[in-house]
């Protein structure tokens, strides 16, 4: 795998849009050709180059193309959006969106980043080492589709509003998350290590949410069934099922509705 390695050495002024750079978009081309790519900072359009040095070259696909990326990129967004392969380190922090609707490949963030990251994800990894902010894996404001697949694992915290709308994938949350965790679920996993703040599952109608600590404002929509052992993210314990929402509508498989399933660690 070929390294190409962007280093920060002239912050913007605002933010920089970084939907750009990508493995798909980097492989192939030499250093030079990395810096000409495009990017905007508010209005203005202008070369990587003039934010970023390059080095290293593209590999000859997206697969064999890794991305490097080095100084702080705080207000760097959309860092791997659409990618389909290959792979993106950031030492560091990074903005919003990273990751927005990815469809394979890799991207670690060693630090934390912002709102909207993951949304309408369809493959592929996002790993965050430390927290994420508002939205992760949801769908964009105005669509009804959230996550798709892939897999995204946070260290920390992650905000509100995580997972609206998913249909399928894992999100693992490390921490706490606050309120709203997969409102209008159509499938996925969302798993949460630590406690969430309120309004788990509402207005679900299929898929699963695993919360490790407690719920604080726990919905009445869902109903308790039973009491089950599995093990989930490489952790066996035991947990309350519930299912829900049962103020949904909820769809018909072999004669019998199929819920939504809540497990809350006893």
């Amino acid at each position: 795998m070929k390294t190409v390695t962007i280093t920060l050495v002239n912050p913007p002024e605002l933010y920089l849009e970084g939907q750009n750079i990508t493995p798909d978009n980097v492989a192939g081309k030499t250093a030079a050709e990395i810096a000409t790519l495009d990017v905007w900072e508010g209005k203005q359009k202008s070369p990587l180059g003039k934010y970023f040095t390059v080095s290293g070259n593209g590999g000859a696909t997206a697969a064999d193309t890794k991305i490097v990326f080095r100084g702080d990129c705080t207000r760097v967004k959309r860092i791997g959006q659409q990618m389909t392969a290959g792979e993106i380190v950031v030492e560091g922090n990074a903005d919003m969106y990273i990751g927005g609707w990815m469809k394979g490949g890799k991207i670690h963030v060693k630090g934390n980043v912002d709102s909207f990251c993951g949304i309408g994800m369809e493959g592929g990894e996002l790993i965050v080492d430390g927290n994420a902010g508002h939205h992760l894996g949801s769908s964009p404001r105005g669509e009804w589709r959230g996550m798709q697949g892939g897999l995204i694992r946070v260290a920390g915290d992650a905000g509100n509003d995580t997972a609206t709308f998913i249909n399928g994938g894992t999100i693992i949350i490390g921490g706490n998350a606050d309120i709203h965790v997969s409102t209008h679920g159509e499938g996925g996993t969302v798993i949460i290590k630590g406690n969430a703040k309120g309004r788990v599952g509402g207005q679900m109608v299929k898929g699963d949410i695993y919360v490790f600590g407690t719920i604080e404002n726990p919905l009445p929509g869902f109903q308790r069934v039973g009491e089950v052992e599995q093990e989930v993210a490489g952790e066996k314990a035991d947990f309350i099922h519930h299912i829900g929402d049962l103020g949904e509508r909820h769809p018909i498989a072999k004669g019998k509705a199929v819920y939504a399933n809540l497990y809350t660690r006893i």
